[in-house]
């Protein structure tokens, strides 16, 4: 009580004396901190666990071993312990964002900080960025909850983390905000960027004071770009393109695969069988990846492909070209079965693995021709990383700046967007949607940069339909219907319901006003024989806001009625969808 008491205190105090903006401030370097606090714990103790099991275990055998045993742990705390199954990371932000008021159940702070290190720890072939965005959005969600913070600023909360855990990983702050910018379909204004840039730079800060300088990826461009490898930039984004729809195709596929097992312990036995047989030939599928980057950015394709049963011949460049192609290949089905079967991760460093892999194909195949052409092989594998990811992520700025930071300098910058452009414009034209917002899209739950869907998309049809309209039953006679409905309502339209609470039609004012005042006509007349079928339904359960509106501008109704699990459910009025419009656009455009 006393506790309880002390923080009504504070936020009265609060209230007096700091403002709604500053206060935001804080709140985003705190959402900051936090979000590179836990990309730090996340990174370091998945570290831990690599070192304490690989230094027990030698050869390949380990590989094989090692997935298995750490899927069937995750798998055991999922149904056992959590009794939960976890879902992809940033797809419950956005899910959360458009149908939960930024609302995310706690849960969610410290589970993915237990099953992600487990899964990558162990080999799952996934990535820890996923879920320290995750669990960085969920303590946003529980500070914002705490502090009584609106909607609209929950939403730039949540982009402060993903800017913070982004520039925290990588090393990029940039690259950060205009990841939040186009994957959050966050508003980039004054009021958003000085937040945005507080959490980055928070990130960042706890970052270097955790890990002082260390990086993931330790190169600089030494070779910068010249106008002759222009065409080969734009078959590498060609070649991108074509990888990225490949990686969507196949993760929407391998999860509707195993979706078909009922039963999630064959799931999982099937599931782990396969990402162990996948390790064992490919062990740089072995975890999230980046010494495998970090090789292939050195030019040591050897140290990067690491012991593989085709050592005796993997001096034949074209061998090592072939099982480089093979991890671009195969990195999808391994992150993606590790995904369906339960484990814990993110898509987006196993997408950085297959663009690297790519990238330093094209390069090398572009050397060994034997036409005496020559290009930097580290800057293909640079630039084949953005554009896998302006590919799979729908996310091409984000790759752009990503790549340029990580490389030290933008001498690159040509390349990449050449390679970026190309791969975001065929990829688009046959993946409409990303992996992140398919689903979403599908359900018409899709947050947008859109002004008039993002309203629409936010507004809840439970907070418009009007339930005070009085019913009546079809076998009622003129004379009831005038004492019963009429008399008492002063609505124009009356609900025509069953027994069984189900819409059978609706009766207009209209349909009785010539015939109200003849009582001749009260026990002749029914119901039946006066109501009419509605121009359009609106259901509940099925119906989103864009629907709803379309189906008023198609019928020219002033009301619909609502049903809800096959019963009727109450009405919606235009005027009244239209004055929650306004109110809504009103708040959400407010600076």
């Amino acid at each position: 009580m006393n506790t309880s008491k002390a923080f009504t205190k504070f936020l009265k105090w609060r209230y007096r004396h700091v403002s709604d903006q500053n206060f935001i401030y804080l709140l985003s370097v705190l959402v900051g901190f936090l979000a590179g606090l836990v990309s730090v714990f996340l990174k370091n103790i998945t570290h831990l666990i690599e070192i304490l099991i690989l230094n027990n275990l030698m050869g390949n055998v380990a590989y094989f071993i090692l997935p298995i045993i750490g899927l069937a742990i995750v798998y055991g705390l999922n149904k056992y312990i959590f009794k939960r199954f976890p879902r992809h990371s940033i797809p419950t932000i956005l899910h959360s964002l458009s149908r939960r008021n930024g609302i995310i159940k706690r849960v969610k702070i410290w589970y993915p900080l237990i099953i992600s290190p487990l899964t990558v720890g162990f080999g799952g072939s996934v990535g820890l960025l996923g879920p320290a965005i995750l669990s960085g959005a969920t303590m946003s969600s529980s500070i914002s909850t705490l502090f009584h913070i609106d909607p609209k600023t929950r939403t730039l909360l949540f982009g402060c983390v993903t800017t913070a855990a982004i520039a925290a990983v990588f090393n990029s702050p940039i690259a950060g905000i205009i990841f939040a910018v186009e994957v959050l379909s966050l508003d980039l204004t004054l009021t958003s960027l000085l937040p945005l840039l507080l959490a980055s730079l928070s990130g960042v800060i706890t970052s270097y004071f955790f890990l002082g300088d260390e990086v993931l990826f330790r190169f600089h461009v030494t070779e910068n770009f010249q106008l002759k490898d222009l065409p080969f930039y734009i078959l590498l984004g060609a070649g991108t393109a074509f990888g990225s729809i490949y990686f969507t195709k196949m993760y929407f596929w391998i999860f509707e695969l195993f979706n078909k097992f009922k039963n999630k312990f064959h799931r999982f036995l099937v599931g782990g069988v396969l990402i162990c047989l996948l390790l064992y030939t490919i062990p740089p599928l072995f975890g999230e990846g980046f010494s495998f980057i970090n090789n292939l950015l050195k030019g040591d394709h050897f140290s990067a492909l690491g012991k593989t049963p085709f050592d005796s011949i993997i001096d034949n460049i074209w061998i090592a070209i072939l099982l480089l192609f093979g991890i671009t290949v195969f990195k999808a089905i391994a992150t993606t079965s590790t995904l369906a079967i339960g484990g814990a991760g993110g898509i987006i460093i196993p997408t950085l693995v297959m663009g690297s892999a790519l990238g330093n194909i094209v390069g090398k195949v572009i050397n060994h021709l034997g036409l005496g052409l020559h290009v930097s092989e580290s800057n293909f594998t640079l630039v084949g990383m953005a554009g896998l990811i302006a590919g799979v992520l729908h996310a091409p700025l984000s790759a752009i700046f990503l790549i340029a930071e990580i490389s030290g300098g933008y001498s690159l910058f040509v390349p990449l967007m050449i390679t970026v452009a190309i791969s975001y414009m065929i990829t688009r034209k046959f993946i409409k949607h990303s992996i992140y917002t398919r689903e979403l899209a599908e359900k018409g739950q899709l947050i947008t940069h859109n002004k008039d869907e993002m309203i629409l998309l936010l507004m809840k049809i439970d907070k418009i339909v009007e339930s005070n309209f009085i019913t009546v039953k079809p076998n009622m006679n003129l004379g009831e219907v005038v004492h019963e409905a009429v008399a008492k309502s002063s609505r124009n339209i009356f609900p025509v319901i069953n027994d069984d609470n189900q819409l059978v039609g609706v009766l207009l004012m209209d349909s009785l006003r010539h015939m109200m005042f003849d009582q001749e006509q009260y026990d002749k007349v029914t119901v039946r024989m006066l109501m009419k079928q509605p121009p359009e339904i609106i259901e509940f359960e099925k119906d989103t806001m864009k629907s709803v509106m379309r189906k008023f501008q198609d019928s020219g109704a002033w009301n619909l009625p609502v049903t809800k699990d096959g019963k009727y459910y109450g009405f919606i009025s235009k005027s009244k969808l239209l004055s929650s419009y306004r109110r809504k656009l009103i708040n959400f455009t407010r600076e």
